[in-house]
């Protein structure tokens, strides 16, 4: 019998490892900060933003504030952010599962940017290399080598990250 997923790149445990080591990376990055905003990218993104959220709120050290991205990843032309944060001199961490051409991530950061924050980073499980657009992830889970026909999607259970594919 034929896999219709496709190649398995990450399982759940290895997943779990990957959110741990970029939490890490958030709080060394962002050592002087008190309070950061996670946005995630809906749906896959908002799970994610939520797992590191919840990591980084166990160190005590940053207390993460969460909202959600919503847009067409096709055609991001409407960009909505809930709850809007008061983001002026913040953290700002977009999340989402894969960066294909960065197109996602480019559109996602458009509403922060009135907001005057103080940086935006971006965060995503696993990255292609088939940049299209100047934007590349601060904190990434994995970084494979794709062509363009092949696709990646990241399987989500019960608010949690449980494997990645390659097809």
């Amino acid at each position: 019998m034929m896999n219709t997923k496709g190649n398995q790149v990450l399982d759940g445990a290895t997943i779990e490892k990957k959110i741990h080591r970029m939490a890490l990376e958030i709080l060394e990055k962002n050592f002087d900060e008190t309070e950061i905003i996670l946005a995630g990218v809906r749906e896959n993104g908002s799970v994610l933003a939520r797992n590191i959220g919840r990591l980084l709120s166990a160190t005590g050290k940053i207390a993460p504030q969460l909202v959600e991205i919503a847009l067409d990843k096709k055609m991001p032309t409407e960009v909505r952010v809930d709850p809007v944060p008061a983001a002026r001199d913040k953290v700002i961490i977009v999340v989402d599962d894969v960066s294909n051409s960065g197109r996602t991530l480019l559109y996602a950061l458009k509403p922060f940017l009135e907001l005057h924050p103080k940086k935006i980073q971006a965060l995503v499980l696993v990255e292609r290399r088939h940049n299209s657009f100047p934007v590349q992830p601060d904190y990434v889970g994995l970084s494979i080598a794709t062509t363009l026909q092949e696709h990646i999607y990241v399987e989500v259970e019960n608010e949690k990250l449980t494997a990645a594919w390659i097809r």
